[in-house]
């Protein structure tokens, strides 16, 4: 069975760290791009970081550069994004998508058709 599935949210005080991962059964991410995203209560989906699978290249939104590094270990499957300085606004649910031979240049710009969808994690920033 082909799924994406992510862990590691949780409570966290402002100002503090989580890891997100985002690991893949039933495929491998080698030739997969991946991207999270992000959606708060009462809002739209965003984009917030992707790494593509050619060459690692990566791509961050505006308010999470910075803070957010999103990394991958092909021999793992698994795909993760530190998040440090952690805010109140950073609070949602995220979700990590693959897309075969795709490159994150555009991932911020345009919405982006992906293959595969995990089911989310919540990340709660609070005091």
């Amino acid at each position: 069975q082909v799924q994406l599935v992510e862990s590691g949210g949780g409570l966290v005080q402002p100002g503090g760290s989580l890891r997100l991962s985002c690991t893949a059964s039933g495929f491998t991410l080698d030739y997969y791009a991946i991207g999270w995203f992000r959606q708060a209560p009462g809002k739209e989906r965003e984009g917030v970081s992707c790494i593509s699978s050619s060459d690692g290249g990566t791509v961050y939104a505006d308010s999470v550069k910075g803070r957010f590094t999103i990394s991958r270990d092909n021999a793992k499957d698994t795909v993760y994004l530190r998040m440090n300085s952690l805010k109140p606004e950073d609070t949602a649910v995220y979700y990590c998508a693959a897309k075969r031979y795709y490159y994150c240049s555009d991932y911020l710009t345009r919405v982006v058709s992906m293959d595969y969808w995990g089911k989310g994690t919540l990340v709660t920033v609070s005091s």
